[in-house]
Protein backbone atom coordinates (compact mmCIF):
# COMPACT_ATOMS: atom_id res chain seq x y z
CA UNK A 1 0.00 0.00 0.00
CA UNK A 2 3.03 2.19 0.30
CA UNK A 3 5.06 1.66 -2.39
CA UNK A 4 3.77 4.93 -4.32
CA UNK A 5 4.98 7.00 -1.05
CA UNK A 6 8.60 5.49 -1.80
CA UNK A 7 8.31 6.65 -5.10
CA UNK A 8 7.13 9.94 -4.74
CA UNK A 9 9.64 10.58 -1.99
CA UNK A 10 12.43 10.44 -5.06
CA UNK A 11 10.18 13.18 -6.69
CA UNK A 12 9.81 15.09 -3.89
CA UNK A 13 13.45 15.38 -3.28
CA UNK A 14 14.07 16.57 -6.57
CA UNK A 15 11.42 19.43 -5.89
CA UNK A 16 13.19 20.49 -2.47
CA UNK A 17 15.10 23.35 -4.46
CA UNK A 18 12.36 24.77 -6.93
CA UNK A 19 9.90 24.76 -2.93
CA UNK A 20 12.90 26.57 -1.28
CA UNK A 21 12.87 29.32 -4.10
CA UNK A 22 8.77 29.59 -4.03
CA UNK A 23 9.23 29.65 -0.02
CA UNK A 24 11.22 32.43 -0.50
CA UNK A 25 9.56 34.57 -3.21
CA UNK A 26 6.50 33.72 -0.77
CA UNK A 27 7.97 35.16 1.90
CA UNK A 28 9.10 38.26 0.30
CA UNK A 29 5.61 38.91 -1.25
CA UNK A 30 4.23 38.36 2.42
CA UNK A 31 1.82 41.00 4.14
CA UNK A 32 3.86 39.56 7.53
CA UNK A 33 7.74 41.72 6.69
CA UNK A 34 8.75 41.20 10.40
CA UNK A 35 7.83 37.82 10.68
CA UNK A 36 9.38 36.93 7.22
CA UNK A 37 12.30 38.14 9.02
CA UNK A 38 12.09 36.74 12.04
CA UNK A 39 11.92 33.36 10.21
CA UNK A 40 14.51 33.61 8.26
CA UNK A 41 17.21 34.79 11.26
CA UNK A 42 16.11 31.96 13.29
CA UNK A 43 16.49 29.37 10.20
CA UNK A 44 13.31 27.28 10.75
CA UNK A 45 13.38 23.94 9.17
CA UNK A 46 11.76 23.65 5.81
CA UNK A 47 9.42 21.10 4.80
CA UNK A 48 9.44 20.97 1.48
CA UNK A 49 7.44 17.62 0.46
CA UNK A 50 4.37 15.89 1.71
CA UNK A 51 2.23 13.01 0.64
CA UNK A 52 -0.51 10.77 2.30
CA UNK A 53 -1.63 7.25 1.68
CA UNK A 54 -4.00 4.79 2.91
CA UNK A 55 -7.45 4.04 3.61
CA UNK A 56 -9.97 3.97 6.79
CA UNK A 57 -8.02 1.46 8.40
CA UNK A 58 -4.28 2.34 7.98
CA UNK A 59 -3.29 5.59 6.66
CA UNK A 60 0.70 6.91 6.28
CA UNK A 61 1.91 10.48 5.81
CA UNK A 62 5.47 11.53 5.00
CA UNK A 63 6.80 15.23 4.91
CA UNK A 64 10.06 15.86 3.43
CA UNK A 65 12.63 18.31 5.60
CA UNK A 66 15.41 19.50 4.59
CA UNK A 67 17.10 18.55 7.61
CA UNK A 68 16.61 16.17 10.72
CA UNK A 69 13.55 17.74 12.99
CA UNK A 70 12.50 17.06 16.23
CA UNK A 71 9.29 16.04 16.58
CA UNK A 72 7.12 15.02 19.97
CA UNK A 73 3.14 13.56 19.30
CA UNK A 74 0.36 14.00 21.93
CA UNK A 75 -2.95 12.71 21.54
CA UNK A 76 -6.51 14.84 22.38
CA UNK A 77 -9.87 13.81 22.91
CA UNK A 78 -13.24 15.40 22.01
CA UNK A 79 -12.70 15.22 19.27
CA UNK A 80 -10.09 12.63 18.59
CA UNK A 81 -6.64 14.81 17.17
CA UNK A 82 -2.72 13.86 17.21
CA UNK A 83 -0.64 16.61 17.73
CA UNK A 84 3.01 16.70 16.29
CA UNK A 85 4.46 19.57 17.50
CA UNK A 86 8.06 20.38 15.66
CA UNK A 87 10.73 23.53 16.15
CA UNK A 88 10.22 26.27 13.77
CA UNK A 89 8.95 25.33 10.55
CA UNK A 90 8.99 26.75 6.94
CA UNK A 91 5.51 24.55 5.50
CA UNK A 92 6.88 24.99 1.29
CA UNK A 93 4.59 22.10 -0.07
CA UNK A 94 1.47 23.05 -1.39
CA UNK A 95 -1.55 22.17 0.77
CA UNK A 96 -3.21 19.65 -1.70
CA UNK A 97 -0.45 17.32 -0.85
CA UNK A 98 -1.54 16.45 2.35
CA UNK A 99 -4.86 17.18 1.75
CA UNK A 100 -6.99 14.73 4.21
CA UNK A 101 -8.00 11.61 3.59
CA UNK A 102 -8.37 8.17 4.96
CA UNK A 103 -8.20 8.13 9.16
CA UNK A 104 -8.09 12.00 8.83
CA UNK A 105 -10.86 14.03 7.98
CA UNK A 106 -8.85 17.60 8.73
CA UNK A 107 -5.22 18.19 8.42
CA UNK A 108 -3.84 21.63 9.89
CA UNK A 109 -0.17 22.62 9.87
CA UNK A 110 1.96 26.05 10.55
CA UNK A 111 3.22 27.91 13.13
CA UNK A 112 2.37 28.32 16.75
CA UNK A 113 5.07 30.86 18.17
CA UNK A 114 8.66 31.98 16.87
CA UNK A 115 10.16 28.51 18.07
CA UNK A 116 7.65 26.09 17.22
CA UNK A 117 5.17 24.38 14.67
CA UNK A 118 2.39 21.99 14.76
CA UNK A 119 0.62 19.51 12.89
CA UNK A 120 -2.82 19.05 14.25
CA UNK A 121 -4.96 15.20 12.59
CA UNK A 122 -8.26 15.59 13.28
CA UNK A 123 -9.29 11.59 13.03
CA UNK A 124 -12.87 10.28 12.13
CA UNK A 125 -12.72 8.37 15.14
CA UNK A 126 -9.86 6.72 17.46
CA UNK A 127 -6.54 6.16 16.02
CA UNK A 128 -3.20 6.00 17.25
CA UNK A 129 0.50 6.43 15.51
CA UNK A 130 1.55 2.97 15.15
CA UNK A 131 4.92 4.05 13.61
CA UNK A 132 6.42 7.71 14.61
CA UNK A 133 10.04 8.27 13.10
CA UNK A 134 12.16 10.40 11.06
CA UNK A 135 15.00 8.99 8.73
CA UNK A 136 16.92 9.79 5.77
CA UNK A 137 15.79 9.97 2.98
CA UNK A 138 17.88 8.02 -0.24
CA UNK A 139 19.65 11.08 -1.77
CA UNK A 140 21.27 11.46 1.36
CA UNK A 141 20.06 15.33 1.43
CA UNK A 142 17.42 15.67 3.86
CA UNK A 143 15.18 13.81 6.15
CA UNK A 144 11.27 12.38 6.22
CA UNK A 145 9.29 12.07 9.16
CA UNK A 146 6.80 9.24 8.35
CA UNK A 147 4.16 8.79 10.53
CA UNK A 148 1.68 5.34 10.50
CA UNK A 149 -2.04 5.75 11.83
CA UNK A 150 -4.44 2.75 12.46
CA UNK A 151 -7.58 2.20 14.01
CA UNK A 152 -8.24 1.17 17.62
CA UNK A 153 -10.85 1.07 20.10
CA UNK A 154 -12.35 4.11 22.49
CA UNK A 155 -10.92 2.49 25.59
CA UNK A 156 -7.47 2.45 23.67
CA UNK A 157 -7.42 5.83 22.67
CA UNK A 158 -8.43 7.46 26.35
CA UNK A 159 -5.59 5.11 27.91
CA UNK A 160 -3.36 7.32 25.46
CA UNK A 161 -4.54 10.66 26.38
CA UNK A 162 -4.67 9.61 30.10
CA UNK A 163 -1.13 8.48 30.36
CA UNK A 164 0.92 11.13 28.26
CA UNK A 165 2.59 13.80 29.04
CA UNK A 166 2.79 17.29 27.66
CA UNK A 167 5.91 18.71 29.72
CA UNK A 168 7.89 18.87 26.48
CA UNK A 169 9.61 22.30 25.54
CA UNK A 170 7.28 23.13 22.62
CA UNK A 171 4.32 22.54 24.21
CA UNK A 172 5.71 25.14 27.05
CA UNK A 173 7.05 27.73 24.21
CA UNK A 174 3.03 28.01 23.47
CA UNK A 175 1.82 28.97 26.60
CA UNK A 176 4.08 31.18 27.85
CA UNK A 177 4.81 33.57 24.94
CA UNK A 178 5.75 36.87 26.10
CA UNK A 179 2.76 39.56 26.67
CA UNK A 180 3.27 42.92 24.42
CA UNK A 181 2.69 46.07 26.34
CA UNK A 182 1.60 49.17 25.13
CA UNK A 183 4.95 51.60 23.63
CA UNK A 184 5.15 54.31 26.43
CA UNK A 185 1.25 54.30 28.11
CA UNK A 186 1.38 57.56 30.28
CA UNK A 187 -1.18 57.63 33.78
CA UNK A 188 -4.27 58.35 32.71
CA UNK A 189 -4.06 57.49 28.69
CA UNK A 190 -6.71 55.46 27.29
CA UNK A 191 -5.48 51.69 26.38
CA UNK A 192 -6.44 49.99 23.61
CA UNK A 193 -5.79 46.28 22.52
CA UNK A 194 -6.59 45.40 19.01
CA UNK A 195 -6.69 41.78 18.48
CA UNK A 196 -5.87 39.99 14.81
CA UNK A 197 -8.26 37.17 14.79
CA UNK A 198 -6.41 34.10 14.35
CA UNK A 199 -2.79 33.31 13.60
CA UNK A 200 -0.36 30.34 13.08
CA UNK A 201 -1.31 27.67 12.82
CA UNK A 202 -5.33 28.87 12.69
CA UNK A 203 -5.38 30.49 9.05
CA UNK A 204 -9.25 31.29 9.00
CA UNK A 205 -11.18 31.57 6.79
CA UNK A 206 -9.86 31.43 2.61
CA UNK A 207 -10.33 34.22 0.10
CA UNK A 208 -12.73 33.35 -2.77
CA UNK A 209 -10.26 34.28 -5.33
CA UNK A 210 -7.31 35.11 -4.15
CA UNK A 211 -6.89 32.28 -1.66
CA UNK A 212 -5.51 34.98 0.89
CA UNK A 213 -6.10 33.76 4.33
CA UNK A 214 -7.53 35.77 6.82
CA UNK A 215 -4.95 35.77 9.44
CA UNK A 216 -2.50 37.73 7.18
CA UNK A 217 -5.99 40.31 6.62
CA UNK A 218 -6.28 40.70 10.07
CA UNK A 219 -2.94 41.58 10.92
CA UNK A 220 -3.03 43.91 7.81
CA UNK A 221 -5.90 45.92 9.62
CA UNK A 222 -4.78 45.65 12.98
CA UNK A 223 -1.64 46.97 12.53
CA UNK A 224 -2.83 49.80 10.25
CA UNK A 225 -5.52 50.83 13.14
CA UNK A 226 -3.17 50.41 15.62
CA UNK A 227 -0.95 52.95 14.14
CA UNK A 228 -3.67 55.37 13.82
CA UNK A 229 -4.64 55.37 16.72
CA UNK A 230 -1.35 55.89 18.25
CA UNK A 231 -1.57 59.05 17.00
CA UNK A 232 -4.10 60.60 18.62
CA UNK A 233 -3.03 61.98 22.10
CA UNK A 234 -3.64 60.58 25.00
CA UNK A 235 -4.82 57.14 23.46
CA UNK A 236 -1.82 54.13 23.38
CA UNK A 237 -3.18 51.15 21.20
CA UNK A 238 -1.21 47.85 21.22
CA UNK A 239 -1.35 44.56 19.59
CA UNK A 240 -2.16 41.43 20.89
CA UNK A 241 0.06 39.57 18.33
CA UNK A 242 2.45 41.29 16.69
CA UNK A 243 3.25 39.09 13.86
CA UNK A 244 1.57 35.33 12.69
CA UNK A 245 1.84 33.77 15.86
CA UNK A 246 -0.98 31.31 17.12
CA UNK A 247 -2.89 32.69 20.42
CA UNK A 248 -5.74 30.94 22.02
CA UNK A 249 -8.71 32.47 22.56
CA UNK A 250 -8.38 32.79 26.50
CA UNK A 251 -4.43 34.02 25.72
CA UNK A 252 -5.97 37.08 23.89
CA UNK A 253 -8.10 37.88 26.93
CA UNK A 254 -5.67 37.85 29.22
CA UNK A 255 -2.74 39.99 26.99
CA UNK A 256 -5.73 42.38 26.95
CA UNK A 257 -6.68 42.53 31.28
CA UNK A 258 -3.06 42.46 32.33
CA UNK A 259 -2.17 45.46 30.15
CA UNK A 260 -5.12 47.52 31.70
CA UNK A 261 -6.98 47.89 28.56
CA UNK A 262 -10.06 50.23 28.29
CA UNK A 263 -10.71 48.62 24.97
CA UNK A 264 -10.82 45.31 23.13
CA UNK A 265 -11.50 45.25 19.48
CA UNK A 266 -11.31 41.89 17.56
CA UNK A 267 -10.61 42.06 13.86
CA UNK A 268 -12.11 39.42 11.22
CA UNK A 269 -12.77 38.77 7.73
CA UNK A 270 -14.90 35.52 8.14
CA UNK A 271 -16.67 33.65 5.00
CA UNK A 272 -20.08 32.48 4.17
CA UNK A 273 -22.05 30.33 2.28
CA UNK A 274 -23.99 32.95 0.83
CA UNK A 275 -21.54 34.34 -1.57
CA UNK A 276 -23.69 37.37 -2.45
CA UNK A 277 -23.79 38.67 1.60
CA UNK A 278 -21.21 41.55 2.20
CA UNK A 279 -20.44 44.37 4.35
CA UNK A 280 -19.17 44.83 7.79
CA UNK A 281 -20.92 43.71 11.01
CA UNK A 282 -20.17 44.62 14.54
CA UNK A 283 -21.04 42.05 17.14
CA UNK A 284 -20.69 42.44 21.23
CA UNK A 285 -21.44 39.54 23.72
CA UNK A 286 -24.44 37.31 24.38
CA UNK A 287 -25.20 34.09 26.60
CA UNK A 288 -27.89 34.38 23.36
CA UNK A 289 -27.06 34.91 20.08
CA UNK A 290 -28.81 37.19 17.97
CA UNK A 291 -29.89 35.03 15.03
CA UNK A 292 -28.80 32.14 13.19
CA UNK A 293 -25.76 33.88 12.09
CA UNK A 294 -24.61 35.08 15.07
CA UNK A 295 -24.72 31.22 16.16
CA UNK A 296 -22.46 30.07 13.85
CA UNK A 297 -20.26 32.52 12.99
CA UNK A 298 -19.67 32.41 17.62
CA UNK A 299 -19.34 28.66 17.09
CA UNK A 300 -16.81 28.87 14.47
CA UNK A 301 -14.25 31.33 16.18
CA UNK A 302 -14.90 29.58 18.95
CA UNK A 303 -13.08 26.39 17.41
CA UNK A 304 -9.62 28.68 17.03
CA UNK A 305 -8.42 26.33 19.79
CA UNK A 306 -9.14 23.28 18.93
CA UNK A 307 -8.19 23.39 15.58
CA UNK A 308 -4.69 24.43 16.88
CA UNK A 309 -4.17 21.27 19.24
CA UNK A 310 -5.18 22.76 22.35
CA UNK A 311 -6.78 20.63 24.92
CA UNK A 312 -9.80 22.95 26.03
CA UNK A 313 -10.69 22.80 29.70
CA UNK A 314 -14.26 22.84 30.18
CA UNK A 315 -15.10 24.80 33.38
CA UNK A 316 -17.86 23.91 35.70
CA UNK A 317 -21.23 25.60 34.24
CA UNK A 318 -21.82 27.65 37.32
CA UNK A 319 -18.18 29.59 36.49
CA UNK A 320 -19.66 29.93 32.62
CA UNK A 321 -22.61 31.39 34.29
CA UNK A 322 -20.74 33.71 36.84
CA UNK A 323 -18.64 35.11 33.60
CA UNK A 324 -21.12 35.85 31.86
CA UNK A 325 -23.42 37.93 34.25
CA UNK A 326 -20.11 39.95 35.18
CA UNK A 327 -19.46 40.26 31.73
CA UNK A 328 -23.45 41.59 30.88
CA UNK A 329 -23.49 43.88 34.22
CA UNK A 330 -20.30 45.76 34.23
CA UNK A 331 -19.07 46.06 30.33
CA UNK A 332 -21.97 45.03 27.96
CA UNK A 333 -23.72 48.62 28.23
CA UNK A 334 -20.49 50.06 27.09
CA UNK A 335 -19.48 47.23 24.37
CA UNK A 336 -23.03 47.80 23.05
CA UNK A 337 -22.07 52.20 23.25
CA UNK A 338 -18.94 51.28 21.21
CA UNK A 339 -20.55 48.88 18.82
CA UNK A 340 -23.06 51.78 17.80
CA UNK A 341 -20.31 54.45 17.65
CA UNK A 342 -18.48 52.46 15.13
CA UNK A 343 -21.67 51.78 13.35
CA UNK A 344 -22.30 55.91 13.32
CA UNK A 345 -18.53 56.27 11.63
CA UNK A 346 -19.52 53.58 9.09
CA UNK A 347 -22.75 55.39 8.05
CA UNK A 348 -22.71 56.39 4.40
CA UNK A 349 -19.16 55.85 4.22
CA UNK A 350 -18.91 51.55 4.80
CA UNK A 351 -21.20 48.99 3.48
CA UNK A 352 -22.61 46.99 6.37
CA UNK A 353 -24.64 43.75 6.05
CA UNK A 354 -28.70 43.95 7.26
CA UNK A 355 -29.15 44.40 11.49
CA UNK A 356 -25.36 45.31 11.34
CA UNK A 357 -25.17 44.88 15.21
CA UNK A 358 -25.22 41.25 16.15
CA UNK A 359 -24.14 39.71 19.64
CA UNK A 360 -23.84 35.78 20.46
CA UNK A 361 -21.39 33.79 22.85
CA UNK A 362 -17.64 34.46 21.60
CA UNK A 363 -15.34 33.38 24.36
CA UNK A 364 -12.53 36.37 22.83
CA UNK A 365 -15.01 38.92 24.51
CA UNK A 366 -15.55 37.16 27.24
CA UNK A 367 -13.27 39.76 29.55
CA UNK A 368 -15.31 40.43 32.36
CA UNK A 369 -13.89 44.17 32.95
CA UNK A 370 -13.60 45.16 29.38
CA UNK A 371 -15.62 46.56 27.09
CA UNK A 372 -15.03 44.36 23.91
CA UNK A 373 -16.25 44.07 19.96
CA UNK A 374 -15.69 41.30 17.42
CA UNK A 375 -15.64 43.53 13.85
CA UNK A 376 -16.26 41.60 10.55
CA UNK A 377 -14.37 43.32 8.37
CA UNK A 378 -15.96 42.07 5.40
CA UNK A 379 -16.00 38.82 3.87
CA UNK A 380 -13.69 36.83 2.09
CA UNK A 381 -16.21 34.47 0.63
CA UNK A 382 -17.76 37.80 -1.28
CA UNK A 383 -15.03 39.02 -4.26
CA UNK A 384 -15.90 42.24 -3.74
CA UNK A 385 -15.30 42.42 -0.05
CA UNK A 386 -12.61 40.53 -0.84
CA UNK A 387 -10.95 43.30 -3.18
CA UNK A 388 -11.83 45.91 -0.62
CA UNK A 389 -10.13 43.48 2.08
CA UNK A 390 -6.53 43.21 0.20
CA UNK A 391 -6.63 47.23 -0.92
CA UNK A 392 -4.56 49.64 1.33
CA UNK A 393 -6.61 52.79 0.92
CA UNK A 394 -9.34 51.01 2.06
CA UNK A 395 -7.75 49.59 5.09
CA UNK A 396 -6.36 52.35 5.68
CA UNK A 397 -9.97 54.04 5.29
CA UNK A 398 -11.42 51.45 8.12
CA UNK A 399 -8.97 52.70 10.33
CA UNK A 400 -9.55 56.41 10.57
CA UNK A 401 -13.40 55.39 10.87
CA UNK A 402 -12.45 53.58 13.55
CA UNK A 403 -9.89 56.02 15.49
CA UNK A 404 -13.52 58.67 15.39
CA UNK A 405 -15.65 55.81 16.86
CA UNK A 406 -12.83 55.39 19.74
CA UNK A 407 -12.75 59.19 20.44
CA UNK A 408 -16.61 59.62 20.40
CA UNK A 409 -16.94 56.76 22.57
CA UNK A 410 -13.95 58.17 25.12
CA UNK A 411 -15.68 61.42 25.16
CA UNK A 412 -19.56 60.11 26.26
CA UNK A 413 -17.74 58.01 28.77
CA UNK A 414 -15.15 60.33 30.01
CA UNK A 415 -18.45 63.10 30.04
CA UNK A 416 -20.08 60.46 32.34
CA UNK A 417 -17.43 59.92 34.77
CA UNK A 418 -15.55 57.18 33.73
Amino acid sequence: MFKRARIAAKSAARRSTFARRVLAALLAASLLPAAASSVEARDPLLAYGARIVGDDARTRIVIDFDREPRFSVHYIANPERIVVDLPATAFGFPAKDLAARGLFKDIRYGKMDEESARIVLTTAGPVKLALAKVQADETGNGHRLVLDAEMIDKKAFAELVKTQSWSDRTEAAQTTSAIPAPQKAAPGDFVIAVDAGHGGIDTGAIGVDTKTEEKQVTLAFAKALTDRLNKEPGIKAFLTREDDEFLSLSQRVVIARQNHAGLFISLHADTLKQKDIRGATVYTISDKASDKLAADLAERENLSDQIAGKETVAEPPEVADILLDLTRRETQAFSISLAESVLNSFKDQVGTINNPHRHAGFRVLQAPDVPSILLEIGFLSNAEDEKLLLDETWRGKIAGLLTDAVKRYRAAVMANGG
